[in-house]
């Protein structure tokens, strides 16, 4: 065991329980040189290692056995501190004036906790190896010193003697932490400071408390030992000691209930707790801590324990035997009620009563239901008793639970019900309650299938009683009165859908002398006759064109006929069969058409005879469209799609023509309208006809006054082409009779002009079209006319339209009204026209040889206009 340098520390563990409880065991400090040999006597005699109360004899310590055992034969448990000599220090007194590391002693010390007055008490002296060399003193610091709890330690500088100033609780303050310093009186650190612990040792203030929850709970009837749970307690005082070493014990229900001393597991002591006696026990527990001694500190509680339910009592009947009455022909009413008791937790499945008629109800007469309030049984008949038949039913009922039973000896309890029935005058019985007939379909009118009675329950006879038919969906059976006989009225069909499985159902009523009535069900049951065809349904096949390759479809045919009157059919060819087809692949039911040679598309007539087994069939036409198809669904062929004529088919070509003939006589009718004269017809001052004074803001030309802008009347007997720009769009029109005319779009207006023949001259009308229709019209005369006549023309035109002007008219528009206007600004070299608005006499054009240069603005826009030939 070689070790580097200053310290070794060696704590050995030796356990002894002595009776004597005075020994004082301190920690023995001792200097070993580097290397220690077996054998080396660490420490003799009773100056280093105190064991007062202990040992008689002084005890030596050896390193020969590594648990340091002594010769006495006696363990104790013993804290053993060993440090390294420097043997440098003992070599020779004249280097004792070198600093050399010292050491420092006492080592860790403790002291009570809450120990009593007087205060300050000593508690260890405190001494370093520097004071030989030295006069030195001491500095403690640290928690209890300049930490809280400030002021618990004093430290005597000189002597190095440490005292507590009071008691402490070991619970609060387990340990300090210290820090000792020693100094020469120069103020010269003379050693390493010196870490110090002081552990408050326990003592047993502290009693054992109760903590979590101390509510348990476990089944009845539970096995003994069983686990219930753990009780939890804690002790503020030191582990792992004698002082919280709690034991526990029961002090009540110790016959039932079971805790483990030292551990407080809870369990079952007995196989028999019943919660049906008690649901809950109360018990009281004492934990004592030094482990049950009667000096130990202790406290008292209450667990209480819950005694959860099982299904271990079966619902019991109150009554042996059990009585009711119930009317005859009763159906779905409550017979009596049946009570029973559960001990088990009420409104439980341990509870719940479940009922069942055990005996008796061999033929579904009866039900039983459970009362979820009272848990009562409810007995009901839902078929009519016949009191002719059982005057008196015997019944068993049998109660459960919805759990099982558990316990020693589970078993269900049984009671016994006598149901008595009454007796009431009842209506006749037909018997049986159902009469099956068979009968051959198509058989003829008034043939009797069978005779239907009804008997008297209480006579046994059929006297009195008259028959009447309450259901017949076809109306096919008469029913005669006074016998029942049943009797065909109309053809029987086999195949309606009025027969179901080839089964057909009427109902019969049946009244005596008393008017009590009875009903029964007749059932037919029809056999079937070679009476249908087999037909192919869907006359119209497509097949898709392939090119050279052969194409084909199935024929399928269907015969509502049942064996042998139906398949397996036969298929040929008619008689106007052209070749062009063959049959191929047949089976029961079908044949597969295919082209004999590639055939165009087309549509193609294809005569097919189709026979039953019986040979009974006739000649089909088929319908084949030989087409290119789109796709093929299942067999089926997709045509592409055709023209409209083709697809719409004659109802749809018909309708087309109605409808462009009712378009072409509105289109005359239009044009009637349109080039009937009118006697008047308001012209707005924006019509953009020739020679009309347009509205502009500027004077100047500009963007806004284009060529075009303002069809002038042409000097030729032809219009020609079309203008248009962002202002208005001008387009000729010519009629079927020669008419010319000229349509004008402006600012979302509508304008049209048109020439009408009125002898050898052509004429021109103006007019438009805006939400509210005004205009004017005038003849004009269409020649080779010089400018002269064009400035005649656009005056007379002015004048009829200052005329207008004048009138005063309710709802024009307010474009149309009079208005002055001054200078509009900069921008024209003229100046402003507003001359040409202020007219002194309305019917004067006086002004037109007066207007000087400011007219010369709109008279140039005129003559380009008209020089470029518009």
């Amino acid at each position: 065991m070689y070790e580097r340098a200053l310290l070794a520390v060696w704590l050995l563990t030796l356990v002894l329980f002595q009776s004597a409880e005075s020994c004082e065991l301190r920690p023995v400090l001792a200097q070993v040189p580097k290397r220690l040999p077996a054998g080396y006597v660490i420490s003799e005699g009773m100056e280093e290692l105190t064991l007062k109360g202990c040992a008689v004899k002084p005890v030596a310590f050896t390193s020969s056995d590594p648990d340091f055992a002594d010769d006495s034969g006696l363990d104790w448990r013993v804290d053993i501190i060993l440090s390294c000599k420097d043997e440098a220090s003992q070599k020779s007194s004249s280097v004792a004036h070198k600093r050399i590391k010292r050491r420092w002693r006492p080592l860790p010390f403790s002291f009570i906790e809450n120990d009593s007055p007087p205060f300050p008490k000593d508690l260890e002296m405190i001494s370093s190896d520097s004071s030989v060399n030295y006069t030195v003193y001491y500095v403690i610091s640290g928690q209890g010193v300049t930490t809280d709890p400030v002021g618990l330690f004093l430290l005597d500088k000189k002597s190095g003697m440490l005292k507590v100033t009071r008691a402490v609780d070991r619970e609060q303050y387990p340990q300090f932490n210290l820090i000792v310093r020693v100094y020469d009186l120069s103020g010269r650190e003379v050693d390493d400071f010196l870490p110090m612990t002081v552990i408050v040792e326990d003592k047993n203030d502290n009693a054992p408390e109760f903590v979590g929850g101390r509510l348990f709970s476990v089944e009845e009837q539970c096995r003994a030992g069983t686990l219930i749970g753990q009780v939890n307690v804690t002790d503020k005082d030191l582990a792992n000691t004698t002082h919280t070493l709690i034991r526990f014990t029961l002090l009540n229900a110790t016959e039932m209930f079971f805790i483990e001393r030292f551990t407080g597991r809870l369990t079952a002591k007995t196989n028999s707790l019943d919660r049906e006696a008690q649901d809950k026990v109360y018990v009281n527990i004492e934990i004592r801590d030094m482990g049950g001694d009667p000096t130990g500190l202790f406290n008292r509680g209450t667990i209480v324990i819950t005694l959860t339910d099982i299904n271990d009592n079966p619902p019991t009947f109150k009554e042996k035997l059990y009585k009711a009455n119930v009317m005859e022909n009763q159906e779905n009413v409550l017979v009596t009620r049946i009570p029973v008791e559960d001990k088990d937790l009420v409104n439980t499945p341990n509870w719940n009563a479940l009922f069942e008629v055990t005996k008796g109800n061999e033929s579904g007469q009866f039900r039983m239901e459970t009362d979820p309030k009272t848990n009562e049984g409810l007995l009901y008949v839902i078929k009519g008793l016949d009191f002719e038949k059982t005057p008196v039913v015997n019944l068993e009922i049998t109660a459960r639970n919805a759990v099982p039973l558990v316990g020693a000896d589970p078993a269900w309890l049984s009671v016994p019900l006598e149901l008595s029935v009454g007796d009431e005058d009842e209506g006749p019985e037909f018997n049986p309650g159902i009469l099956y007939l068979k009968v051959k379909e198509n058989i003829p009118n008034g043939t009797v299938i069978g005779t239907y009675k009804a008997l008297d329950p209480e006579t046994k006879n059929s006297n009195g009683i008259k028959y009447y038919k309450v259901t017949d969906p076809g109306n096919w059976i008469t029913v005669v009165e006074s016998t029942g006989e049943l009797k065909t009225a109309n053809t029987i069909d086999r195949e309606s859908p009025l027969v179901h499985q080839e089964k057909y159902n009427i109902t019969i009523r049946a009244v005596d002398e008393s008017k009590k009535e009875g009903k029964g069900m007749v059932i037919i049951m029809i056999e079937d006759e070679n009476d249908n065809m087999p037909v192919i349904p869907g006359n119209d096949l497509v097949i898709c064109n392939k090119g050279d390759v052969l194409s084909s479809v199935m024929v399928e045919a269907v015969d509502p006929d049942k064996r042998p009157f139906s398949t397996p059919f036969i298929f040929k060819f008619g008689a106007e069969h052209d070749g062009k087809w063959k049959l191929k692949d047949k089976t029961d039911s079908s044949v597969v058409l295919e082209e004999a040679v590639p055939l165009p598309n087309g549509l193609y007539s294809v005569p097919l005879l189709v026979k039953d087994l019986q040979g009974f069939g006739e000649e089909q036409t088929m319908n084949v469209r030989v087409c290119s198809c789109e796709r093929e669904e299942n067999g089926v062929g997709i045509c592409e799609a055709r023209s409209a004529s083709t697809s719409l088919g004659s109802l749809g070509i018909l309708a087309l023509v109605l409808s462009s003939l009712l378009l072409l006589l509105l289109c005359l009718l239009l044009i009637f309208i349109c080039s009937t004269k009118r006697d008047k017809l308001y012209i707005s001052d924006d019509t953009g006809t020739g020679g009309m004074l347009l509205k502009s803001n500027t004077e100047a030309p500009g963007e806004e006054v284009k060529e075009g802008a303002l069809p002038i009347i042409p000097g030729t007997d032809v219009m020609d082409g079309s203008h248009q720009n962002g202002a208005m769009v001008s387009k000729n029109v010519t009629s079927a009779a020669g008419n010319i005319g000229q349509h004008f779009l402006q600012g979302g207006s509508v304008y049209n002009t048109t020439t009408q023949d009125f002898g050898t001259d052509k004429y021109y009308t103006s007019g438009r079209y805006d939400n509210n229709l005004y205009g004017n019209t005038r003849f004009q005369k269409f020649s080779n006319m010089s400018a002269l006549d064009s400035w005649n023309a656009n005056g007379r035109y002015l004048e009829r339209k200052l005329a207008y002007f004048g009138e005063d008219e309710e709802g024009r528009y307010a474009d149309d009204l009079l208005k002055t206007y001054g200078n509009e600004g900069a921008g024209s070299i003229a100046g402003s026209v507003g001359c040409c608005s202020n007219l002194g006499e309305p019917e004067s054009l006086e002004f037109l040889n007066t207007l000087g240069p400011k007219f010369r603005p709109l008279a140039d826009v005129c003559y380009t206009t008209n020089k470029s030939g518009n």
